[in-house]
């Protein structure tokens, strides 16, 4: 699949700067593209590659000024950034309206509804009262449960498990291996000390333009749901536990874990291996440094927290730096003890 420079110059709305009959068929970064690649501009520390590039046709500033005469087709924009990402979302998009029928074997209960242009891939497994919209496109060895829905334009790549009751909607993607609706992990201590297992009877709900991570796990809701709101964003490798709630256009990095039945404002960052504890809020706009310990709720919009128990982020910067010069504190405070023991006594009651 090849683009013109003009095509891809309509595509982004950008102003062309030599022939515009080049065509592309793939992509590559600037510092490595080759003949027949469209790379991009945007962090002027690479534009020294600009003028040693083999890439056909290039997306720069439009206040880029030129050094040297450059062989590459150009493509001026306002955010070469923005640009670029728009151009690889509308090839995307082409390659999914690719791709659709059915591959065998899969199985689709008789009371299985599939909607147009849907795409199943080989082993995937359809059970009782789904439904799938339009343009879904789910890859191999995928699982979807009874009463699940799945809403329009949702892609679910290889290996996803979907337990059931669980309702996904429009303009999701969830990633290889990510299981939705598991049992939530809740036990009853007993009285001769054993454990027992609390149904969880509740469902996943996932809203639009969620994104989901490769080997992502969220949890069902013992009563009720655990809910991700409309554009959240998971990393891969995340553990969303029972009941738990995500907001609107939160983000969430890999290897975090969220407890039971804590809800996450709209808006929310979540570094890197933090973990949550359950039955909490977090305010919306909260950041959360990686590798952070949230022990109790946040409760100020737009905080800032690191730290293990996490706490404000300007004060445990502060008591980092602290930290380093302990060993010269320390040092001025033996010397100071020795000076006050040098004193003779008669000075050292006037001190």
């Amino acid at each position: 699949m090849e683009f013109s420079a003009t095509q891809i110059a309509q595509i982004i709305g950008g102003t062309l700067e030599g022939p515009g009959e080049v065509s592309v068929g793939a992509f590559g970064k600037i510092e490595e593209a080759r003949s027949g690649q469209l790379a991009f501009l945007a962090n002027p520390k690479y534009e020294e590659y600009l003028y040693q590039t083999q890439a056909s046709i290039v997306i720069i500033n439009n206040n880029l000024q030129l050094k040297e005469p450059i062989a590459a087709t150009l493509i001026r924009v306002a955010d070469p950034y923005s640009s670029f990402a728009l151009l690889l979302d509308k090839y995307q998009q082409i390659q999914k309206e690719q791709l659709s029928g059915v591959e065998e074997p899969v199985f689709i209960h008789p009371t299985a509804k599939v909607g147009e242009n849907v795409y199943l891939g080989a082993f995937v497994y359809l059970g009782e009262n789904v439904i799938i919209a339009n343009n879904v496109k789910i890859f191999p060895n995928s699982y979807i449960g009874k009463n699940v829905s799945i809403g329009e334009n949702t892609i679910l790549h290889a290996g996803v498990k979907i337990y059931h009751s669980t309702r996904i909607g429009k303009n999701v993607s969830i990633h290889a291996g990510t299981v939705i609706g598991s049992d939530g992990f809740g036990y009853a201590p007993q009285v001769d000390g054993s454990l027992k297992k609390v149904p969880q009877i509740g469902n996943v709900v996932i809203e639009d333009g969620v994104e989901i991570g490769a080997n992502t796990t969220i949890d069902r809701a013992t009563i009720g749901s655990t809910i991700i709101r409309t554009g959240a964003k998971l990393d891969n490798l995340i553990q969303i536990a029972h009941n738990v709630e995500i907001g609107a256009n939160s983000v969430i990095a890999a290897q975090t874990g969220i407890s039971g039945s804590t809800k996450i404002g709209k808006n929310v960052m979540i570094g890197g291996q933090v973990g949550i504890v359950g039955h909490i809020q977090i305010a919306d706009g909260s950041k959360i440094n990686a590798q952070s310990g949230v022990s109790k709720s946040i409760k100020e919009p737009n905080s800032a927290v690191t730290g293990s128990p996490a706490y404000d982020y300007t004060s445990a910067l502060r008591s980092q730096a602290v930290s380093r010069n302990l060993p010269e504190i320390e040092k001025r405070l033996k010397e100071l003890e020795v000076f006050i023991k040098s004193l003779d006594p008669q000075t050292r009651n006037q001190e």
